[in-house]
């Protein structure tokens, strides 16, 4: 059935708004038979802050299931990147590139990711950093492998990197993910930028001293579970263990044992897609 209803709308006038009134139809329909309500379903509390959470929950929670799917297994070559971006009043701009800094805990990525956006004159978006903000408005925090917190550092890692490639702004984004949180992370970012990847590598003592280090001289390293991974052994395992970005793009290898290796204006160039 139908009824005859009057509508009233706004029309934006030059000294304010004219309203006008219109009369249209509206399809009301019939009584419904009434169902009683089915039971109640509880959401799953989220992990307590000291139960680990390992990488394949971290995909499956944060990475839409369209990107897990094109990530596919180790060793995936992605499918070409764009050229250019947008026409923006009748001009083809560039993509914007992502330059992502990777490598395992203690090899120099955070210092050598704000020099390379120091040099590129663009924003560095540290993972670490994040988590670190976060933690001052975290009541009680204590830290945890695969916390609730490092799952929305995560999400707000990469949240922050698609919001400024659809701005067009380049960025550097610094973070000790290995391939498999970094690939599917990166992936939808293919259409939006062009993507270099900058490896930091360095032996694993030399790692595992700057690791020390930092956690004596730095309270903010406070909000890491640095203290609990810091032992020597369980150190070189990781380190030795770790798999580097392995996406489809150009990518160069630094080695941060004293100063870099190749020097920083090479890699500012490589970074601003000069080569």
């Amino acid at each position: 059935m139908t009824a005859g209803i009057w509508c009233v709308l706004s029309v934006s006038g030059g000294d304010g708004n004219a309203f006008r009134a219109v009369r249209t139809s509206l399809a009301v329909p019939g009584p419904r038979r009434h169902r009683p309500p089915g039971p109640v379903r509880r959401a799953s509390a989220d992990p307590p802050g000291g139960r680990a959470v390992s990488a394949d929950r971290l995909i499956r929670r944060f990475v839409p299931r369209s990107w897990q799917r094109r990530g596919g297994g180790t060793g995936t070559r992605l499918t070409p990147q764009p050229a250019t971006g947008p026409a923006i009043g009748g001009v083809v701009n560039p993509l914007p590139v992502l330059v992502v800094v990777s490598g395992p805990p203690g090899t120099g990525k955070t210092t050598l990711a704000h020099e390379i956006a120091r040099l590129v004159g663009c924003p560095a978006i540290c993972r670490d950093e994040i988590k670190e903000g976060m933690v001052h408005a975290t009541r009680d925090y204590v830290p945890a492998l695969g916390g609730e917190l490092n799952l929305r550092t995560l999400r707000v890692f990469f949240a922050a990197v698609e919001t400024l490639l659809r701005a067009g702004v380049t960025t550097v984004a610094e973070a000790a993910f290995q391939d498999r949180l970094w690939r599917p992370g990166l992936e939808p970012f293919r259409a939006l930028a062009r993507i270099r990847i900058v490896h930091c590598t360095v032996d694993a003592a030399v790692a595992l001293e700057r690791r020390r280090r930092r956690i004596a001289d730095n309270p903010v390293r406070a909000a890491h579970d640095d203290l609990r991974t810091v032992d020597s052994a369980a150190h070189t395992l990781a380190h030795d263990a770790f798999r580097r970005v392995s996406v489809d793009a150009p990518w160069m290898e630094v080695d941060t044992t004293d100063g870099y290796k190749p020097g920083l204006q090479d890699i500012a160039a490589f970074a601003a897609a000069r080569d």
